[in-house]
């Protein structure tokens, strides 16, 4: 058959098949429980920012050892060792195995240690490659968003994920916030009735980065704003949105993509005003546009607006808004509409119960993991939301229990990024989402609400 394309694109795209039928020793990890670790040992690859905060916290919990910690760089090793010996007792921790200098020093790491589980904070071009890697090795991992950048990659996580029957979670901390929770616990009560609508987005002026010229997120990062045009980084608004819909579970799924980007000027802007002429930030061509909007439609017909700007100087936005059949949950700032009112707060669905009034709602509503976990995780980061996850899957894994999001989420998820590249270079066709779950999406049980 031959195969139509709009420029150089395909419109049956190879990405759409993946391997057509899973291998008989493969197993779906929709749902899967491992089996239980009561004492996980755990080791860190990339412990800047992101990844040194994931390993204090997770160093505090009961039932967990830290077994080693990589990165390039030595000082942010000796120091992240430090943090351990801060946060516990003198019995626990006691053989941490550092590695660092050489850009393979992680997988000597990984066949030396042999951890039960790795976190992964890298830079986003190699967490595909040390995920991969980690299961094969025996390890669980979890990822730092986005869990890769390619559409191939992505199946070959699922594949290696399979065939391994270890997990690969993409570390979506946001579904840990008490917004995004309490959100979920209501959609699953329908107080906003059937789900027709969601929004969501990443909004964050992040030019300060380009200040990391040597080390950090922005020596990295600005030149994926230079070479790559759509929506970079859609899990933060996505990922809670798409678990009030169990997209991927059950109810509906991901059906096709279109997007388009804005000009791309602040970027060449900010460079030309903060550096001298011949700085290399000023070499470069921003190609990528400054914001990306982006539409899904499901398998059964709803929508989602997915929004990045990480460049124009305007307040921080994940949207985070669900629209029902009997009302919308919205945030930024936090406000809740029903029809007929909310008893005792607003008349009719005219108005938004908001400020003050949210503590209602709050009292009523508040998901049972914020209000078991929220006190203990609070001081984790980002208002208790990385503790809570971090506590979450320790508990999943201490206890043998499925992890709260599964790897095809995370892949789902970070597709839109490849898939909106694709759709905005041809002019906002739509792309179609593979199916990571080759079909057993159907039979996967939504995300029931824990205690």
């Amino acid at each position: 058959m031959a195969t139509a394309t709009v420029g150089a694109l395909s419109l049956f795209p190879e990405y759409l098949r993946g391997q057509s039928e899973r291998p008989s020793a493969a197993t779906y990890m929709g749902g899967f429980a491992a089996p239980k670790l009561e004492n996980i040992r755990a080791a860190f690859i990339g412990v800047g920012a992101r990844g040194g905060y994931h390993l204090k916290f997770l160093a505090s919990l009961p039932g967990t050892e830290v077994v080693a910690i990589s990165d390039l760089y030595e000082d942010l090793v000796m120091e992240k060792e430090g943090w351990v010996r801060e946060v516990t007792d003198k019995d626990r921790h006691q053989n941490i195995k550092l590695y660092h200098g050489h850009e393979d020093r992680w997988k000597t790491m990984l066949a030396e240690v042999k951890p039960d589980i790795v976190f992964i904070a890298t830079n986003w071009l190699n967490h595909a490659p040390m995920a991969i890697e980690s299961m094969k090795q025996g390890a669980h991992a979890f990822v730092e968003v986005p869990i890769a950048l390619t559409l191939q990659e992505m199946w070959d996580i699922v594949d290696t994920s399979e065939m391994t029957q270890k997990h690969c979670m993409m570390l979506e901390n946001v579904n840990y916030g008490r917004d995004e929770l309490m959100f979920l616990h209501m959609c699953r009560q329908e107080v906003i009735g059937e789900l027709l609508h969601g929004e969501a987005a990443y909004i964050h002026e992040l030019r300060w980065q380009m200040e990391e010229q040597d080390r950090g997120t922005g020596s990295w990062r600005t030149y994926h704003y230079a070479k790559r045009n759509g929506n970079l980084y859609p899990t933060h608004g996505l990922g809670p949105v798409a678990q009030y819909m169990s997209l991927g579970r059950k109810e509906d799924t991901f059906g096709s993509l279109v997007s388009f980007s804005s000009p791309g000027l602040g970027r060449q802007a900010y460079a030309k005003k903060k550096y001298p002429k011949d700085h290399k930030w000023n070499q470069l061509d921003f190609k990528g546009g400054d914001l990306n909007t982006s539409i899904i439609k499901t398998h059964l017909g709803r929508t989602i607006m997915v929004q990045w700007d990480e460049t124009s100087p305007r307040p921080y936005s994940r949207l985070n808004l669900v629209q029902g059949t009997k009302g919308a949950l919205a945030g930024f700032p936090t406000r809740v509409a029903l029809e007929g009112g909310v008893a005792g707060l607003t008349k009719d669905h005219h108005s938004w119960v908001q400020g003050d009034q949210l503590q209602a709602l709050y009292d009523t509503y508040d998901h049972p993991l914020y209000k078991r976990l929220n006190k203990a995780a609070k001081e984790s980061g980002h208002g208790g939301m990385d503790g809570i996850m971090v506590y979450r899957i320790v508990e999943c894994l201490q206890k043998g229990l499925p992890l709260d999001q599964n790897v095809y989420e995370g892949c789902f998820w970070s597709a839109v990024a490849p898939l909106s590249e694709r759709s905005v270079a041809s002019g906002g066709y739509p792309q179609p989402f593979p199916d990571f779950t080759r079909g057993n999406w159907k039979h996967t049980q939504p995300l029931q609400i824990v205690s």
